[in-house]
């Protein structure tokens, strides 16, 4: 088995840091699956580590609740559970609306500049059924009104959020119309905080996130089913 390269440190970060956003990242994009066990050994062998970081990794992972330590099996993948989507997708309707209100409020021509040009590559990249181009752009339109909101905090736990779900994100945007559908509600959004139009912006931003929450749960029954 060839040996998977790991991601590269940040200032400070140690080897367990790394091993576990390897792991992390395979969770969440469901490479390992729910009940799946993480085998020291095995992990050790692919990423070319001793187990002591791989050791480390798994118990930031359990702290996080994406593993479980079970008796005479070791770590085993949790991941993300349905109720985890509801939940999160629950606070993003709030935290979310609350981000788009207040950027409304402080909103800089420049910054509405910033959005206005990444809707509209939106809308390009939509005519050529480019989907991954599309769901980045996304990111890229969200995290800029958590950086407009002008509040740090909003900002990490926005960021986090959107990190947990990525994977899911990304199976949603590929269902039929979606897209067309979220990058019209972005250009709502987008008149709103034009506007000023603070209670506009915020009601806008939580119809959207319930939109794609409806919109992805659509899409988990269907793969459940197959």
């Amino acid at each position: 088995m060839s040996k998977e390269e790991l991601p590269k440190g940040s200032s400070g970060a140690t080897l367990g840091d790394r091993v576990y956003e390897k792991l992390e990242e395979g969770i969440l994009s469901r490479k390992y699956r729910k009940g799946e066990a993480l085998i020291e050994m095995s992990i050790s062998a692919d990423l070319g580590v001793s187990r002591t970081p791989v050791r480390e990794a798994i118990r930031m992972l359990e702290q996080k609740g994406l593993v479980e330590m079970h008796p005479n099996k070791g770590a085993v993948v949790v991941g993300i559970s349905l109720k985890d989507l509801e939940d999160i997708y629950a606070i993003r309707m709030y935290v979310e609306g609350l981000a788009a209100k207040w950027a409304a409020r402080i909103i800089t021509e420049a910054q509405l500049q910033s959005l206005t040009e990444i809707v509209d590559l939106q809308e390009f990249y939509q005519m050529k059924n480019a989907s991954m181009k599309i769901n980045e752009l996304d990111s890229r339109f969200h995290e800029q009104i958590f950086r407009y909101s002008g509040s740090r905090t909003l900002r990490h736990i926005l960021s986090e959020l959107h990190h947990m779900i990525q994977w899911f994100r990304e199976l949603s945007f590929k269902s039929e119309g979606r897209a067309e559908k979220a990058i019209n509600e972005h250009r709502e959004i987008l008149s709103a905080l034009e506007a000023r139009d603070q209670d506009l912006a915020e009601r806008l931003t939580v119809d959207h996130i319930r939109n794609a929450w409806e919109n992805l749960s659509k899409q988990l029954e269907n793969e459940d089913s197959d």
